[in-house]
């Protein structure tokens, strides 16, 4: 299954990425998700993009934010 990123990123303050709309947990854990799991995180966008159009991203994705992000998934 094909990733909705569309090269945009930049994070809003809730950490959603206003390029794809998807959280930064679910950036990360993109290329090991199943295809159920992906599928669920495409079932979200639409809504999201709806909730948060109009939003800025106030912060570029960094290298440390994927790595928190990777931790705080680990520690599940």
């Amino acid at each position: 299954m094909h990733s909705p990123c569309v090269a945009r990123c930049g994070l809003n303050d809730d950490d959603y990425c206003m390029g794809c709309f998807r959280h930064i947990d679910e950036i990360v854990i993109w290329s090991q998700a199943t295809d159920a799991q992906k599928q669920q995180i495409w079932d979200k966008l639409d809504d999201r993009k709806q909730l948060y159009i109009g939003d800025t991203n106030n912060k570029n994705l960094t290298r440390a934010q994927w790595l928190k992000a990777e931790k705080r998934i680990k520690n599940r």
